[in-house]
């Protein structure tokens, strides 16, 4: 579409507009989390841009379309101090993300050059040939390595490569290059690179995604980030690069963050203190921590010094071993530990006021009908409320199977003055919890096949973890173990059988899994940013009665494929042979829904195998 006349606003001072610019598109906000992110690459139209980074953000979004939330354990376990919505893009705001152009390179269909977007002079605010007046078509190819750089695809290099090397600089041959497509076929050797210079032939892009294509021209990563502007200077990088389609979903893969608002958090009374709770940590008596109240707040603190204690308490709890030190690993897994009691003991509705965004109830049935099920302890969450925190994001391989250090940040960052926030959404919604029986799931996972199983996927796994760390670095350990693989698995049948029953499509629910040598549990949730999360038809199905209807026909569901018998007595299955008996035709789910990215699956250890019927945890439901 034709962007809008550029719009002029207002300083904080009532003077002339600092900033003069278009608008292009618009996506909701969370999209700006999930999708289109920060470095991320979006299309409108005929063009192309890179989400911008957020160094500057402070100065464009704007406080009333980018307004504050708070998650106090979700910012303490990302070192921030409280979360951002990104800014509305209704056709009433005043502002939005910015973004810049990317990839420069552009070609003309009418002329068939290919250069820089600017070479082409085109008129101002319009991107098309200055000669030819037709729209120009974005360069199709980008190049990005494993670090989270990202960078033009080397046209020159490419066309030149069989050159004498050495003998002429980049650009400097004397001729122009041009792009045109045979039309022959859809492939890429249909697509032709030339040089007016006369000095290489014209070479097709076939050969341009091997995975050594760049390093054999020599080429190697020069740590560019354009979505930080041209000012932001290179890092010193040397890693591989591999060329993309531009639309490729590897371009950008989000790592996100999330926490469940638990009491005593999940009120809102403690965020007039979210600016305060790094300070109020030094504190160990209570007069001490008055005392500083009252300087802060000038004797008029909005929260109670009886709740402030509480909630610094609450606080220490979730400190992992003690200790305020630890790992990122080790005080996300505390996150979910308290997360996962909360659950388990509930609280009550009548008990609370209109304000409480957690709320979570026994059943009114009998849960004791879920016994021969091997399930235990289903819980009813009425109301829940989820923040989703953008962290960083990663290129070519996906942020469940990355390492810290392949995480590319948001910004540029000043040590001095770090960002005190990132972008983050909410999302309301109600779910239903359930736990499985720790003495028949024991038993289960002393199985010698069952472990054997587990083992396989988690050695594919591992490896697939070890190649992406890289030489000389140290893989996080794999999180496959037989009980977190059932509990996964287990969620996917259950979401699909919901997707029929509770009026939601699969998209919209997803999975929270508790699996660790002391928690053996699954929170299915809506997964909805609007009032349509909570309409109460998911709740409904976790009443005992019906629970154990939907498990056993989500079981016996699950026990054919119509893929069977491949899908079943495969040997290896998914990317890098992370799963065995899992494929879309039965237990996978849109990424929307899956914590792992559909890896970790197997529905042999849901219903066994032929000739191993009694591997599966829930045989005994295919034998009655």
């Amino acid at each position: 579409m034709t962007p809008p006349p550029a719009r002029r606003r207002r300083t904080a001072e009532g003077g002339t507009p600092a900033h003069n610019l278009p608008r292009r598109g618009s996506v909701r906000r969370a999209q700006a989390i999930t999708t289109y992110g920060v470095g991320s690459l979006i299309a409108v139209d005929h063009e192309s841009f890179v989400v911008s980074g957020l160094d500057h953000a402070e100065d464009s979004w704007r406080a009333d379309e980018a307004p504050r939330i708070h998650e106090r354990r979700l910012a303490r376990l990302l070192g921030v101090r409280y979360f951002r919505l990104p800014p509305a893009s209704d056709d009433d705001s005043k502002d939005g993300l910015r973004v810049r152009r990317f990839p420069l390179m552009h070609s003309c269909p009418e002329c068939s050059e290919l250069q820089r977007h600017r070479d082409f002079n085109p008129p101002e605010g319009r991107s098309v040939c200055g000669t030819c007046e037709v729209d120009l078509v974005p360069s199709r190819f980008v190049v990005a390595c494993e670090a989270g750089h990202l960078g033009e695809f080397p046209y020159w290099q490419w066309v030149h490569r069989s050159s004498e090397r050495g003998t002429t600089a980049v650009g400097q041959c004397g001729g122009k290059l041009r792009m045109r497509s045979s039309g022959r076929t859809s492939s890429l050797r249909s697509i032709v690179v030339t040089c007016t210079c006369g000095k290489a032939p014209e070479v097709s892009m076939e050969g341009s995604f091997r995975r050594n294509a760049l390093k054999d021209l020599g080429l190697t990563c020069r740590g560019t980030r354009p979505w930080l502007g041209t000012s932001a200077p290179t890092e010193d990088c040397k890693l591989p690069l591999r060329t993309l389609q531009r639309g490729s979903s590897a371009v950008w893969q989000p790592v996100l963050k999330s926490a469940l608002s638990i009491p005593p958090w999940s009120n809102r009374r403690a965020d007039p203190l979210a600016e305060h709770w790094d300070a109020l940590r030094e504190y160990d008596r209570r007069e001490h921590v008055e005392i500083y109240l009252k300087g802060v707040f000038k004797g008029k603190c909005p929260v109670p010094l009886d709740e402030v204690m509480a909630l610094l308490d609450a606080e220490r709890e979730e400190d992992p071993d003690g200790e305020t030190g630890s790992t990122f690993d080790h005080r996300y897994r505390a996150l979910r530990n308290k997360e996962y009691e909360r659950l388990r003991s509930g609280n009550d509705e009548s008990e609370h006021t209109r304000d409480e965004q957690f709320i979570c109830e026994t059943p009114s049935g009998d849960s004791g009908v879920l016994d021969p099920l091997g399930i235990t302890g289903p819980m009813l969450v009425k109301k829940l409320r989820e923040v989703r925190a953008l962290k960083a994001f990663t290129r070519l391989a996906d942020p469940d199977s990355s390492t810290e250090s392949r995480e590319m940040s948001l910004s540029e960052g000043d040590p001095e003055r770090p960002l005190p926030w990132l972008p983050a959404m909410e999302v309301h919604g109600e779910g239903v919890f359930l736990r499985l029986d720790e003495d028949r799931l024991g038993a289960w996972e002393k199985s010698v096949a069952v472990a054997a199983r587990a083992e396989r996927m988690c050695a594919a796994h591992q490896r697939v973890l070890q190649e992406r760390a890289g030489e000389g670095r140290q893989a996080v350990p794999s999180p496959a173990t037989p009980r977190m693989v059932l509990l996964h698995t287990l969620a996917h049948v259950l979401i699909n059988e919901w997707s029929l029953d509770a009026g939601y499509p699969a998209a919209a629910l997803r999975e929270r899994l508790y699996a660790a040598d002391d928690m053996a549990g699954v929170l299915i949730y809506t997964a909805t940013s609007d009032s349509a999360g909570s309409l109460g038809g998911l709740v409904a199905q976790g009443e005992p009665e019906l629970l154990d209807v939907t498990v056993r026909s989500a079981v016996r569901r699950a026990e054919w494929c119509s893929s069977d018998p491949l899908c079943m007595e495969t040997g290896v299955s998914g990317a890098g042979g992370t799963n065995l008996a899992a494929c879309h035709a039965c237990v996978m789910l849109p990424e929307t829904s899956c914590e792992h990215n559909n890896i970790l699956l197997d529905r042999a250890l849901l219903v066994g195998t032929p000739e191993d019927p009694h591997l599966g945890f829930f045989a005994g439901i295919l034998v009655d």
